[in-house]
């Protein structure tokens, strides 16, 4: 017997390994707080073009959203979710 494939469609799912439990309360940036699955309010596309930026305080944002953040004058270089002075991990 000879089968011909004619026509395909993949499906595929991704996430990001943020390193941490299942926990859903977590799994959203703290500033936007959209899941990090999604893409910030600054993208279109979730991915590689909207990425996650860690800090020695181990809380994890969207690149944008963080750079946003820093770049206001009342954040004072800080981490918003604990006001530790943000630096990313060595």
């Amino acid at each position: 017997m000879k089968v011909t494939v004619k026509n395909w469609h993949a499906i595929a799912q991704w996430q990001w390994d943020i390193g941490r439990s299942d926990d859903s309360e977590e799994d959203v940036c703290g500033i936007c707080r959209v899941p990090y699955e999604g893409c910030c309010p600054s993208c279109k596309v979730p991915g590689d073009d909207c990425p996650l930026i860690w800090g020695e305080c181990s809380h994890v944002f969207h690149m944008h959203c963080l750079l946003k953040w820093i770049g206001t004058t009342s954040s004072k270089q800080q981490c918003p979710m604990d006001r530790r002075p943000w630096g990313a991990p060595h």
